[in-house]
């Protein structure tokens, strides 16, 4: 399968246009049935030590220092705007691969999901074909269609779903990226919530406001 690379301009919510390089196929993108390769983890940068960050690609100690001194992130975009670093398209492609911050299942933008690494404009369209999703056994169900289980392995490692406030496990709250047991109490302590302002208050009580708003993109509340 032949790769088409251009630049483009990604639009990320709260923030400027951010002229990035995406990866794009002239096809599905990523890889297709029987492709075998060793995925490296998956980093998210709002949870990583400055140790971790400095040996990816494009990163150094001072990137790295400035991505802890400036998190949480909402979304990739604001991060490379952070970083104020221009990448070129092999290296941006591969830091993706080593670095990203989820995005969700239902309201990402096209931009968004033509961000993670080896998504093309087709594979784009059948992330949205599907919308909305309601679990992520649905998401792996879909995408295997045109893909093998480990590139949809892959591609879920970018993505998540939000979960019910209300309802949510233990185990639902505490895979949240970054949240421990004694957060866990706090989002329980406060059930049931009836609006996501009362869950910015509540837990607004033990976080700041920009930690807040990186633990709203994670939940929901789901009316009867």
């Amino acid at each position: 399968m032949s790769i088409l690379r251009r630049k483009c301009i990604c639009r990320y919510p709260g923030g400027a246009a951010l002229v990035g390089v995406i990866l794009l196929a002239a096809g599905w993108g990523g890889a297709v049935r029987g492709a075998e390769e060793v995925q490296p983890p998956l980093i998210n940068p709002n949870q990583a030590s400055s140790g971790q960050l400095a040996g990816l690609p494009g990163l150094d100690t001072e990137g790295a220092k400035k991505i802890v001194d400036s998190r949480p992130f909402l979304s990739m975009g604001d991060l490379l705007r952070t970083l104020g670093t221009s990448l070129d398209e092999e290296t941006l492609d591969r830091l993706g691969r080593r670095m990203f911050i989820p995005i969700d299942l239902n309201s990402a933008s096209r931009e968004e999901i033509l961000a993670i690494p080896g998504v093309g404009a087709r594979m784009a369209h059948e992330f949205d074909e599907y919308r909305p999703y309601r679990a992520m056994a649905e998401f792996r169900r879909e995408i295997g269609k045109y893909v093998d289980e480990k590139e949809v392995a892959r591609l879920e490692r970018y993505v998540f779903l939000p979960i019910d406030l209300n309802t949510a496990s233990d185990e639902e709250i505490l895979a949240i990226p970054g949240l421990g047991k004694r957060m866990l109490h706090e989002f329980k302590e406060y059930r049931p919530y009836t609006s996501i302002e009362q869950f910015r208050r509540e837990i607004g009580k033990y976080v700041d406001d920009r930690e807040v708003a990186r633990l709203e993109r994670y939940v929901t509340i789901h009316r009867p």
